[in-house]
């Protein structure tokens, strides 16, 4: 038996079979490294298109597996990525996107000591894979993140990658500077920023629902956080989901409604005994009347972090 760590790339496909070669061959190629590449799984969410004459091209190799079913979402598709694979280490990919051949080598020397939760950057491309950013970008997107198995089950149901990350914010994430994924953004990327506020409404939601989980939670703690850790961290998100209201609110022109904001972002911020750098930007945000996260054009990409 190995006592190399054992990878799972799960792949989340739904109608994006134009671009589904390409994300299982970037998991099949990656360069050998501390690490097994134990299964790529592709969970089809109900496709209608050319997808599933896709996977019928990787029939013959024992790595991928495919797993085919009516719509259920990408919450559910997210969270069955955790509970059909078995791997150590779960690496959701979404099938727009793809894996820079270094991934899993660079990605496995961060798997030691207390990490459960790798992040990286990335690069952010177009609809046809060509560079629209000169720059790397920073990462905390699906295709992003690399997961603990066993602490990534303590979270679910998961319905964003954003469940993942109070494994960070109990200290046990690594972050990695170096590019490591292909980030495609293209008029049917699933996170629509170019409607004022729906970006950040979303994200509050997901944030709201990850600190209920973490209150629930602290009756009976998993093993990477106590009782006291876990109620910081859920005030950390509600701290968030105020921030993210803040933003949407100034999106949309209601500069009273994020006013209305700021004490609670201010509440959640001294109950995570967090830095109050971002409640303070989001306070000068309101007074200048002025969006602290530009609407994106196709040209340009937020952070879904």
């Amino acid at each position: 038996m190995s006592s190399l760590p054992r990878i799972s790339c799960v792949i989340l496909c739904h109608n994006y079979g134009r671009y589904l070669d390409r994300a299982i061959t970037s998991c099949l190629e990656q360069k050998r490294g501390d690490f097994v590449l134990h299964e790529v799984i592709v969970i089809d969410d109900g496709s209608s298109d050319e997808t599933e004459s896709v996977c019928l091209r990787h029939k013959g190799n024992d790595k991928v597996k495919v797993i085919r079913r009516n719509q259920q979402g990408f919450g559910q598709t997210l969270t069955d990525a955790f509970l059909v694979s078995t791997g150590d280490w779960v690496a959701p990919l979404d099938a727009d996107d793809w894996f820079h051949p270094s991934k899993l080598r660079t990605c496995a020397e961060a798997m030691t000591g207390e990490a459960l939760f790798i992040e990286h950057w990335e690069h952010v491309v177009g609809s046809d894979g060509e560079l629209m950013l000169h720059e790397p970008h920073p990462g905390g997107n699906t295709s992003t993140l690399l997961v603990q198995r066993e602490a990534g089950l303590s979270l679910l149901p998961a319905s964003n990658e954003i469940f993942f990350h109070a494994l960070r914010e109990a200290g046990r994430g690594v972050a990695i500077r170096d590019p490591l994924t292909f980030y495609r953004v293209h008029p049917r990327s699933m996170t629509d920023r170019r409607t004022p506020g729906i970006s950040q409404d979303y994200r509050a939601s997901v944030c709201i629902a990850l600190s209920d989980r973490l209150r629930v939670m602290d009756g009976n703690p998993p093993a990477w956080a106590d009782g006291r850790r876990l109620r910081r961290i859920a005030w950390h998100f509600r701290a968030l989901a105020s921030g993210h209201r803040v933003e949407s609110a100034m999106q949309r022109g209601k500069r009273l409604t994020a006013m209305l904001h700021i004490p609670g972002m201010l509440t959640g911020t001294l109950r995570a005994r967090d830095p109050l750098t971002p409640w303070l930007r989001s306070l000068s945000s309101t007074i200048v009347g002025r969006p602290l996260v530009r609407l994106t054009t196709g040209q340009e990409r937020q952070a879904d972090s």
